[in-house]
């Protein structure tokens, strides 16, 4: 029923996903921190997974960086913009499967397959099960090579609360709702979004450590910039040099623990020992 939900959300969503992350210049730092640690970490080439692509917004950037690349996602509406961007942008060549379908089974991959595997915009989020997800990290550690680096991004608990609080006063009074995300991370839908798993840093840091893993960093995507989108903007318009500095600060402090609990993304990177 989750996963139906989901995809109902997302295939009504549509092309807003794909202008999500570069709508503005709030946005573009959860799409320019991620695209910052995913060179700073993959191989200089090789074939990389991008599971719970969406649209295909990282694939494109890896393609045009080189890599081969493979898309799975569970709503068929996703992929078909997938497709007509990919064909757009020319990189048809890079491009080696689209596949529909869950990262809880990747059983269409050997083991060892991938040089890299990618799982952002939080997509491990909308598995709400935690069986499932444990199924999930596993699968994706499964088809990675040694050595290999896996990226996962997650919806902050943290920012969700924070963002109730802000934006949706009237939703506080809803207890299954926000008293419910604060006690188990878990949102079942019917209010606006799709249903979600809301994770702690030290929840999904922990979850791939008593694996056979190497955390390497985790990361604040948006930062202390988190839920300030529109002092954000206004800065980015009016004081360019001003801008500037605050990419030097976010990039500076993205990876202070702090920053990686308040950030409305937050990101994983590992490798596979």
């Amino acid at each position: 029923m989750t996963e139906k939900l989901v995809k109902k959300f997302y295939s009504e969503y549509g092309i807003k996903e794909w202008k999500r992350l570069v709508q503005d210049p709030y946005h573009r730092l959860e799409f320019e921190t991620t695209m910052y640690f995913l060179k700073k970490y993959l191989p200089t080439k090789g074939l990389i997974l991008d599971a719970g692509c969406g649209p295909g917004r990282y694939t494109i950037e890896l393609a045009k960086l080189g890599y081969d690349v493979v898309l799975l996602d569970l709503t068929p509406e996703l992929l078909d913009i997938a497709k007509k961007k990919i064909k757009k942008a020319k990189v048809q060549n890079r491009v080696k499967q689209i596949l529909q379908g869950s990262f809880t089974n990747l059983s269409n991959f050997k083991n060892k397959t991938f040089d890299g595997v990618i799982c952002l915009g939080g997509a491990l989020s909308h598995i709400v099960n935690r069986k499932r997800r444990d199924k999930s990290i596993d699968e994706l550690i499964r088809v990675v090579k040694k050595g290999a680096p896996i990226f996962v991004s997650v919806i902050s608990r943290l920012a969700v609360l924070k963002v109730g609080l802000v934006l949706f006063p009237e939703e506080m009074e809803i207890k299954e709702i926000y008293l419910k995300i604060n006690k188990t991370g878990n949102y079942h839908g019917g209010y606006g979004f799709a249903p979600c798993h809301f994770y702690l840093p030290d929840e999904l840091e922990n979850s791939f450590r008593k694996r056979k893993v190497e955390v390497i960093e985790m990361i604040g995507l948006e930062g202390l910039a988190s839920h300030h989108r529109r002092e954000t903007n206004r800065l980015f318009r009016k004081y360019p040099e001003g801008w500037k500095n605050w990419q030097k600060i976010h990039m500076g402090t993205c990876t202070h623990p702090t920053a990686v609990g308040i950030s409305e993304h937050f990101m994983i990177i590992c490798r596979k020992r």
